[in-house]
């Protein structure tokens, strides 16, 4: 009496006789994954991925199965592809910078916002509602020419050295935190950093990714105090970073740098010394506090400035 034929489960044209050690069903040289013991068939594979609790980092990030940096890439390809378009369209930079406050003329005009009482002017806040420019300004950089546009006359200059120190800080946060964290921290770092200009210097125009490059310094220097590293090399590159704010005092955004340093301290003490049991909740609503309260400074200093 002839044996029956059997044929593989997920192709039923192959005839085989080989069977997954686990579910027993019968599979073709296309769907054996070797095992142990054995071959596997792919639904069992995948199973058994599931089940294998994926590795964390002390801050509760998932360990990248790359050790590419996407976020970081992202971010910088973001900055990059910004500046080209400012090259191709240098309006782009009026449009989309950050700007507190400006006055609208009795004959409608836009003009800079300067301190005081100027009847027939109407004040207007993060200019006349355009709020995106909290962001898009962090995306932002000076042309080559050295635009007169904001107080930093470097040129391309500003978008070297803030790429140059996105992928030297970038990196080794993200790898720390996890994509998802390390993307809230820099958002919310280029946010508070343009929020501490509106609060302080409303009518001052600003572009660059300072503040959240303050931000992932602050991140750099509290991840590290968290691990319990040698804090010696550390500490000299936070007062460097420090020196370099007073330094640029004169024709940079000091408030930007200030703004983004302190958002980004904040959020990753949050990170670093949230409860492990409820790690995740605590840091999720960190970063909502965070948001929240940048988000009523604003309003406050608009009602402020509107009266």
């Amino acid at each position: 009496m002839e044996a029956a034929v059997t044929t593989c489960y997920r192709h039923p044209s192959y005839e085989t006789y080989v069977s997954c050690t686990r579910c027993e069903r019968f599979i073709c040289p296309a769907c054996m994954r070797e095992a142990a013991v054995g071959h596997h068939c792919v639904e069992c594979v995948k199973e058994g991925q599931r089940s294998v609790r994926q590795a964390r980092t002390v801050f509760g990030g998932a360990v990248a199965r790359s050790a590419v940096p996407l976020v970081t890439y992202v971010l910088m390809g973001l900055n990059i592809a910004a500046y080209l378009g400012e090259l191709i369209r240098p309006g782009i930079i009026d449009r989309f910078a950050m700007l507190g406050a400006g006055l609208t003329g009795p004959d409608g005009g836009q003009y800079v916002y300067e301190a005081g009482d100027f009847p027939g002017f109407e004040v207007v806040g993060v200019v006349g509602g355009e709020w995106y420019r909290l962001l898009t300004g962090a995306f932002l950089h000076l042309p080559p020419d050295g635009s007169s546009f904001g107080p930093l006359p470097f040129g391309v200059l500003h978008i070297l050295f803030n790429m140059y120190a996105l992928w030297n800080l970038g990196r080794v946060v993200e790898e720390q935190l996890g994509r998802a964290r390390y993307l809230a921290l820099y958002l919310l770092s280029a946010l508070g950093g343009s929020v501490l200009v509106y609060l302080i210097a409303p009518s001052e125009g600003t572009v660059g990714a300072s503040g959240a490059i303050f931000g992932l310094g602050a991140a750099f220097y509290v991840i590290n105090r968290r691990l319990g590293r040698d804090m010696r090399a550390v500490n000299r590159f936070m007062a460097g970073f420090l020196i370099w704010m007073l330094i640029s005092a004169g024709f940079a955004s000091w408030q930007g740098h200030l703004g983004g340093l302190l958002t980004g301290g904040i959020v990753t003490v949050a990170y670093a010394y949230a409860p492990a049991k409820r790690r995740t909740t605590v840091q999720a609503a960190a970063g909502v506090v965070v948001f929240a309260v940048l988000v009523l400074l604003v309003v406050l200093k608009t009602s402020a400035l509107t009266g």
